[in-house]
């Protein structure tokens, strides 16, 4: 029978997910939420002052005017039994202590890298592979940036090998959707290896 609502009937049982997007300053988290989540994202913007001149580290993207001071929250329906919650962390060094609230509770993350400043996902790497939470790094393939293979990407960042590693555009939905699928096949493949069971 119909309800009259024109929305997808949802699960009463639908499992949710909470997935962080981490990374650098300026490296496309909001965005990356922004353009996959199916309800208006709730973003903590603020315009950057000169307050944090020799604060935030502003090179590389002289051009970026506001930034992440709290989270950026969104939200996809993968199907009628999962949904994913996204948060984007803030990027800037003094935001960092947020961090591991943000992470209670989440079942995986997606690292954004710039190539143009690819040190600056270091933090992220480094604190998701020390509390042992599954992880993807999505190369956000800027336009005026080089394209750098793969494999050069995960050499430089001393990958494991079993964390996946894709190129993206955190501004198109598709791409989108495709690094946070990738995240979800590696959630599942480390918890099959940990049941021992291998699928």
């Amino acid at each position: 029978m119909a309800s009259g609502n024109s929305e997808p009937r949802r699960s009463l049982t639908a499992q949710a997910v909470k997935v962080l997007v981490a990374g650098g300053f300026g490296v496309g988290k909001t965005t990356l939420v922004g353009s996959v989540s199916e309800v208006p994202p709730l973003r903590t913007e603020e315009v950057i002052t000169a307050a944090s001149e020799g604060v935030d580290d502003l090179s590389g993207v002289e051009g970026k005017t506001t930034t992440t001071v709290a989270l950026d929250f969104g939200r996809i329906t993968i199907n009628p039994e999962l949904i994913l919650y996204l948060f984007g962390t803030p990027g800037q060094d003094r935001f960092w202590f947020m961090w591991d609230e943000l992470a209670d509770g989440a079942l995986g993350a997606v690292v954004l890298a710039d190539t143009r400043r690819l040190e600056s996902c270091f933090p992220a790497v480094d604190f998701f592979e020390q509390r042992g939470l599954p992880f993807v790094v999505g190369v956000n393939c800027f336009d005026d940036a080089y394209r750098y293979g793969t494999e050069e990407v995960r050499g430089a960042l001393d990958l494991d090998p079993q964390v996946p590693l894709l190129l993206c555009d955190a501004r198109e939905r598709d791409s989108t959707k495709q690094v946070l699928t990738v995240l979800m096949e590696h959630v599942l493949g480390r918890a099959m290896l940990v049941s021992g069971n291998p699928g």
